[in-house]
């Protein structure tokens, strides 16, 4: 089979650093530092609102991710791909959600008992991951997790398309019936 890439040849002449930017400057500014970062504990908050079993975090490096956030002039701007960070307490989770439009993966740092749930037309996959392994999930299924373990879990999310259509709920689930705020948790 050929590989034929997605996005276009790119060679050092073809290459276009952004107008009033050095080379050196642009390349800075595709820079995101861990000590510039902060944990945003609210771009899901209105699903911890409804229970508290669904407290996680989010720390954002290269876009916004899924979560509803506008925006985040401390993030790189994405291009094809989101990338954060997510901090899930021990026994909390993320709740069933679909995205329609993008392949995630996750790609545990730390937890030993991480749940994945995979729902889709009536069948159920379930799978453990710890430390240092990934899952990537494909668009157009159901997916949550659960950490079971005894310590908060760390985990890189990449999800494949810079701005990620924001993810439902199966219809029958509650959270599925609350209206999600508007540019939720915008840094």
């Amino acid at each position: 089979m050929e590989h034929k890439p997605i996005y276009p040849e790119i060679r050092p002449e073809g290459v276009e650093i952004p107008p009033g930017k050095t080379l050196a400057s642009w390349l800075d500014s595709r820079i995101a530092r861990y000590d510039t970062r902060s944990l945003d504990w609210h771009a899901l908050k209105f699903q911890a609102d409804y229970d508290q079993k669904y407290r996680r975090a989010q720390m954002r490096y290269i876009g916004t991710g899924a979560t509803g956030v506008d925006g985040d002039d401390n993030a790189v701007p994405a291009e094809h791909f989101t990338f954060s960070t997510m901090v899930l307490p021990a026994g909390c989770e993320g709740p069933l959600h679909l995205h329609t439009d993008a392949e995630e993966v996750f790609f545990v740092l730390r937890g030993n008992k991480l749940r994945f749930i995979i729902e889709h037309q009536g069948e159920r996959f379930e799978t453990v991951l710890k430390e240092r392994d990934l899952f990537s999930v494909p668009p157009g299924v159901y997916r949550g997790l659960v950490n079971e373990g005894i310590e908060e879990a760390l985990m890189c999310v990449i999800i494949g398309n810079s701005k990620p259509v924001t993810p439902t709920y199966p219809p029958e689930h509650p959270l599925s019936k609350i209206k999600r705020p508007k540019g939720a948790g915008a840094g």
